[in-house]
């Protein structure tokens, strides 16, 4: 007979499996069209593929300095000053990592110790609350209200009062609402931030796919928010270039100091070869961004008026390329269970959104646009005898 062994980490063994790659799991097995897993499939921009060719060949091929190789930083940090209007050192304000993933678990090991709370909107992206939780602290939620999704600051001001809250988490634009947080909302969370002194941790990484009339404000160029914002981002959905693993976070000088510390005991470094490559998409013309912002307008367009001929209800998205559909009007009883069943017999997969939210609540399926046109077509015919097959 085996001897009992010591228990594992407790933390470790709460943290939930993932939706989403659940149903992308989910797809494979029913050969449904994915629109579950929030990957662009389309071919990176040339230019980087081209020089991850050369690369491939002449390399470099070794250990890249711990928070990022140079020229890397350079180029990342001439687009990043472009676009913020702000003053960042390549040196000082700036750790590469392995994707924004890593960047918001960098970001939170440096500034939350256990004990402390973290304040988080709900509903948010899965990988928050588990993060927040292996950093040994406490998540406070604040509700955003559908459909608009919209926050009482009356709320979110008695959250951030607790003295034991250290940070917030932003996610603009938001997944998987697809809202854009707005000059005043912004503002009043900033007063917040300042009132009670915390850090904000943004996840800032569809900031290039916003949809007119609205825009993305960078949450560090408001009055007083340089000093006590750490924004994380990557290049994957600017580039379609999720696999590469190239995320960021920028700040002040003192708490990025610290996070080049965690990082390098998270991960090292990031890929040298993949920055490498990297470099030449960073030196890419304004006119770049507004074909990005173009090419999702139009797929935009094309998913949610498949959905409107097909009479199935949805909250349209303001930036990222995710919708939440609303199925209540079907008699499935649980959004989960109505997302295998659109799986298996529709052909179709999305993600369950109840995994989002922190509160009851499976009125919605979030389905992801970011694929070639005949891709959202064909799921769109797929979806025509939803009702038929499901009711």
């Amino acid at each position: 007979m085996c001897c009992p062994m010591k228990s594992l980490n407790p933390c470790a063994g709460e943290i939930p499996v993932s939706a989403i790659h659940t149903m992308t799991e989910v797809a494979y097995e029913y050969d449904a069209i994915n629109l579950s897993q929030g990957f662009p499939s389309f071919t990176p921009p040339k230019a980087l593929t081209d020089r991850l060719s050369e690369v491939t060949h002449g390399g470099p091929n070794q250990y890249a300095i711990s928070y990022g190789a140079a020229n890397f930083r350079e180029a990342l940090t001439q687009k990043v000053n472009r676009f913020t209007k702000m003053d960042f050192d390549p040196d000082e304000n700036v750790v590469v990592c392995n994707g924004c993933t890593e960047a918001l678990l960098v970001a939170l090991f440096t500034v939350v110790a256990p004990g402390d709370k973290v304040v988080v909107f709900d509903p948010c992206y899965e990988n928050y609350v588990p993060d927040i939780r292996m950093a040994g602290a406490e998540p406070i939620f604040v509700q955003l209200t559908p459909p608009s999704f919209s926050f009482s600051e009356e709320e979110l001001d008695r959250a951030c009062s607790d003295p034991a809250v250290k940070a917030l988490i932003l996610n603009n634009p938001h997944n998987p609402s697809g809202k854009v947080f707005d000059r005043d909302e912004l503002s009043a969370i900033a007063q917040i931030a300042e009132k009670h002194d915390l850090y904000v941790i943004t996840d800032e990484v569809y900031e290039h796919i916003v949809y007119e009339p609205m825009e993305h404000i960078y949450f560090c160029t408001l009055p007083g928010m340089d000093r006590r914002t750490i924004m994380c981002s990557s290049l994957s959905e600017t580039f379609s270039i999720t696999g590469w693993r190239l995320g960021y976070l920028y700040g002040p000088k003192e708490i990025v100091d610290t996070a080049k510390r965690v990082h390098e005991r998270f991960s090292n470094s990031s890929s040298a070869p993949l920055m490498e490559a990297a470099v030449a998409g960073l030196m890419f013309p304004d006119a770049y961004y507004e074909a990005l912002k173009a090419t999702y307008t139009a797929k935009r367009r094309l998913f949610c008026s498949g959905l409107d001929a097909l009479g199935i209800p949805y909250i349209q998205p303001q930036g990222t390329f995710y919708v939440l559909c609303d199925i209540s009007g079907f008699s499935m009883g649980s959004d989960t269970r109505f997302a295998l069943e659109f799986a298996h017999r529709v052909g179709v997969a999305g993600v369950p959104a109840s995994y989002f939210f922190q509160h009851p609540e499976r009125r919605y399926i979030r389905f992801h646009f970011a694929r070639e046109d005949r891709i959202l077509n064909d799921a769109l015919e797929r979806m025509v005898p939803a009702k038929r097959l499901l009711d």
